[in-house]
């Protein structure tokens, strides 16, 4: 059984009545569009957000990373070998979390049958609050416990710094970090473009 569904499967078991659906990802998003009508290295929006592509030649080296879920799962860097990865940093207190759930979620079931997992990295909770957060607001994709784990923390350091919440990563197939999203994530669409070019470069 593949990563994505053992941890689906763990997740669906136990965040009964979590959105099942998949939401249509948005296809006319007038700040997918000013980003990608940009120099595809860079793009501020007019809220302070920040989202950045990386360039192959650029990327430094795999983030190497091992954590339980809040699903008591175990999940690696190897687990996920070959997909593009997305991370979210996030808390259940961080007011753009909240908002930023929604979407991060329509982002993952646009994708959902492609070669991607996405993975929250929850920075300070528990996980029976992390698992309350995700029941509340309808995210049906797992995420890494970091509070108590300096090692996960540390995996990661030289990617973003964790201070920096709510912070999204897209790591490609190698798992190098190929784009950063700094802020609230503004629109679905804005992080699926950054997913799909990961996985065009595979292809």
């Amino acid at each position: 059984m593949s990563i994505r569904k053992r941890l689906g499967r763990a997740a669906s078991v136990a965040l009964v009545g979590i959105l099942a659906a998949g939401l249509a990802a948005c296809t006319n998003d007038t700040l997918a569009d000013q980003y990608r009508e940009g120099s595809n290295k860079g793009y501020i929006g007019a809220d302070g957000f920040q989202v950045v592509e990386i360039p192959e030649s650029e990327r430094t080296d795999p983030v190497v990373f091992s954590g339980v879920t809040d699903t008591g799962e175990t999940i690696t860097s190897e687990d996920v070998a070959g997909d593009v990865v997305v991370v979210n940093f996030w808390y259940a207190a961080c007011g753009p979390c909240i908002v930023e759930a929604p979407r991060l979620e329509e982002a993952y079931q646009a994708v959902a049958d492609e070669a991607v997992t996405f993975l929250g990295l929850n920075t300070y909770d528990q996980a029976a609050t992390a698992l309350a957060f995700a029941r509340d607001n309808g995210v049906s994709y797992p995420s890494m416990l970091a509070v108590d784990d300096r090692e996960l923390k540390l995996a990661f350091v030289d990617a973003t710094p964790l201070s920096a919440t709510p912070t999204t990563l897209v790591l490609d197939a190698e798992g190098r970090v190929a784009a950063r999203i700094v802020g609230e994530l503004s629109a679905p669409s804005i992080l699926t473009t950054l997913v799909r070019d990961a996985l065009a470069e595979t292809s």
